[in-house]
């Protein structure tokens, strides 16, 4: 009987056809609503063929649906050569978890750190906003973090319930306080406090 030498391990990636067909759909669908023309599907199906080979059918199968938006696939480590060369090429961005978590971080420094990223697990019926870095603990009653992530979590929250006018007067609110650059935390290069920023951006509100 075959055994895992001692110092081998083994993880196991676990790829339905159904859960893929549903984040492709779910990122067609957020093209469609939001007048995006390109959906790119990021894989490493040369290396990974049995699970991302699954993926990757699933979202081609998917894409057949919606001829009116450009569908495209890319490896996942040519795509972070591209997004740092040419971010403009891109529109909505599909993959799978483990990729989605490399690239989210990767496009969060892009325009300015984590602290600007924001995110929502959306189900058929429920969902749940955060910023993408989760939380900080050892930050935790310092006042020292960068809160827009939490706050365009919260507009992204206004966009999910319906709430189009208020998401965007968040939005509005957080670029003039950005553009301003008057009051910015130590991770944009300024020494104000979270709750500084916090109150200055509902000030601008």
């Amino acid at each position: 009987m075959a055994r895992i030498p001692a110092d081998a391990a083994i993880s196991i990636r676990s790829i339905t056809r159904h859960a893929s067909q549903r984040i492709v759909e779910a990122a067609f669908e957020y093209a469609v609503k939001h007048n995006r023309r390109k959906v790119t599907a990021v894989h490493k199906a040369n290396v990974l063929r049995a699970t991302d080979g699954v993926f990757l059918e699933a979202a081609q199968e998917v894409a057949r649906c919606y001829p009116q938006i450009q569908f495209e696939t890319a490896n996942v480590d040519a795509i972070c050569m591209w997004l740092l060369k040419n971010p403009a090429s891109y529109e909505v961005i599909v993959t799978t978890n483990l990729f989605g978590d490399i690239l989210s971080d990767l496009c969060a420094q892009m325009v300015g750190g984590m602290g600007f990223a924001y995110s929502g697990n959306i189900g058929t019926k429920y969902a749940v906003f955060e910023p993408t870095h989760g939380s900080a603990p050892k930050y935790a009653g310092l006042y020292k973090v960068n809160p827009i992530a939490t706050i365009l979590a919260a507009m992204m929250m206004a966009h999910w319930l319906g709430d189009a006018a208020t998401a965007a007067a968040i939005h509005a609110a957080v670029a003039r306080v950005v553009a301003e650059g008057k009051i910015r935390t130590y991770d944009l290069g300024g020494s104000a406090s979270t709750l500084d920023v916090a109150k200055a951006v509902a000030a601008s509100l």
